[in-house]
Formats: structure tokens, sequence, C-alpha cells
């Protein structure tokens, strides 16, 4: 029978440093940002809304939030499996709702702008499944962690240090 050591002799890359702590440094924008963030998870199922948070992240190659929405949709009670196959959830389509593989094309399509305007049939698909005052706040949701991922991205903001319930 093998025992399992911990290899306690591996050394991990150093963290890289932050650029910027814009959130000192424009704490009126931060405090609106938080404000807005608020806002537009009114009436978004708390699952659907971190995964598409979890989603338009990792689209941008934001650290901070695919670590801060990954722990927020554990503690609001999403599964692991569907979470690590979100970065691949056209190939696994049968761990989402209709519902939510709309919210996340109409993710993309929102994210990705630079391969043209959001299309008709990823817009229409959506508004199948969400009425227009949801699909309005799941619209908000995705331009928000944009914005989110382009202060984390730009600032260097380091993942790893969030605890559910805290704010970036």
């Amino acid at each position: 029978m093998t025992t399992y050591t911990e290899d306690t002799s591996t050394a991990y890359a150093s963290e890289l440093p932050v650029r910027l702590r814009w959130a000192e440094h424009a704490p009126a924008v931060y405090k609106a940002m938080i404000k807005l963030d608020t806002a537009a998870r009114q009436g978004l199922d708390p699952k659907l809304y971190e995964l598409v948070k979890i989603r338009a992240s990792q689209i941008n190659h934001c650290a901070l939030c695919i670590d801060m929405h990954t722990k927020d949709a554990l503690a609001a009670g999403e599964s692991v499996e569907r979470i690590i196959l979100l970065n691949a959830w056209e190939e696994s389509r049968h761990y989402y709702t209709e519902k939510e593989l709309a919210a996340l094309e109409l993710t993309e399509a929102v994210t990705v702008l630079t391969d043209g305007f959001v299309p008709d049939e990823v817009y229409e698909k959506a508004a199948k499944h969400f009425e227009e005052a949801e699909l309005a706040q799941l619209i908000s949701a995705i331009a928000v962690i944009n914005a989110w991922n382009r202060f984390g991205v730009t600032c260097r903001m380091t993942p790893g240090h969030y605890q559910p319930g805290q704010h970036a």
C-alpha cells in the first residue's frame, strides 16, 4: 500500500505584484461599482449570477474574479462539477439547464464584442428564457462583471485571498 505524503520541497512561483490598488485611489468609483453590482444582481438566481460572473472572468482572464466568484458559487450551493466544466460548457451542455445555456451564450457574446455585435439568435434565445426585466438584469450583471474584470486585470489584482462574503 502506497501512502501519499505531501512534497513540501515544491516552491511555487511568487505572486505577481499588484500594479495599483485602484479602489484606494478612486474610492468613489469603487463605491459606485459596489452599488452597481448590488443593483445588477437583483432578481437573478444567485447560482446563475455566479456562473455568468465566472464565465466572463474566464474569458477575460481575470484570476481575481475567477477565484472570488468560484468561491461565492460554492458558498451559494453550486456544484464543483458545474464550475469545473464551465470553461467547456458547450461540450458539457447536459450539466446546465436551457436557461443557463442561454445565459452563458449571451455572456460570451456580450463579453467578446471584438467578434462583432451580439447576434440576434443569441439575444432571441436568451429572451425566450428570461422575462424582459430579468433579461435586463442579466445584461446588467454581464456588463458589471466585465467592468470589474477590467479593473482586476489592468491593476493586476491578486487572487487567492478572497473569502465568500467579502468584496473585491
